[in-house]
């Protein structure tokens, strides 16, 4: 379908929804709609579904998908293959180790197969487990396989307080309100988000975000309402 001709530069937010299958086997890996991971037995509970942000330039899709959206128009939608160079990168068997389920025992870890680990600051899946060795593959779970995406463009995000707005998205949290005045950014989180583990994690990246992307923001600051809870008679 033939969208609005945009010319998409470096630095533009983009919001897309999109789809994602193996091509080898036509499996669904992953999509941005809610309804779509439900007819295809993926859905996550713990997922937020809803368009992604695309920042232009800056990687925050793989680069095959980028390119694409970059000849692309708001509300126009294409179908494409991406080589597994241009998604995830080929296996590198050097990202693969045999490992003593000893060293899992000291960290208090019963290994199985599936399971996924942090290995120095790496996301590593558990591919095996025999007479006391353990395979760990820091692979991308997609390396080497080549992807079809479906994927359209849903609008192009220019105000500064939605490009924060979504940015927090993007790092998992949503804001109740978003102001700025001059290089300052203040973002409100109310009582009725959850100050978990989580929060605190999100709001970290929230803030890096911003100051990564959004070059004329110099200054950050993050307000937050905490209320009594109500004793239970």
């Amino acid at each position: 379908m033939i969208g609005d001709i945009v010319s998409f530069n470096n630095g533009d937010f983009i919001k897309v929804e999109y789809s994602a299958w193996r091509a080898s086997d036509g499996a669904m890996v992953y999509t941005t709609q809610k309804d779509v991971a439900e007819k295809n037995d993926i859905y996550n509970k713990d997922r937020a579904y809803g368009p992604s942000l695309v920042i232009i330039g800056k990687h925050t899709v793989i680069k095959g998908l980028e390119k694409a959206i970059r000849e692309m128009g708001i509300n126009e939608s294409r179908k494409i293959e991406v080589s597994a160079e241009e998604a995830f990168g080929e296996r590198n068997p050097e990202l693969v180790r045999v490992m003593h389920a000893s060293d899992f025992k000291k960290r208090d870890i019963d290994p199985r197969p599936g399971m996924q680990i942090d290995l120095d600051g790496t996301v590593a899946v558990i591919t095996a487990v025999n007479s006391g060795r353990v395979t760990v593959d820091a692979n991308h779970p997609l390396a080497g396989e080549r992807l079809t995406y479906e994927v359209k463009v849903v609008s192009k995000v220019d105000k500064e307080e939605e490009r924060i707005a979504a940015l927090a998205e993007m790092s998992g949290l949503r804001a109740d309100s978003v102001k700025t005045e001059n290089d300052t950014a203040e973002l409100l989180f109310k009582d009725s988000i959850e100050k978990n583990a989580d929060y605190f994690v999100n709001k970290t990246a929230t803030v890096n975000a911003i100051l990564e992307y959004m070059p004329g923001i110099r200054m950050v600051v993050i307000r937050e309402e905490y209320a009594r809870k109500e004793e239970k008679k």
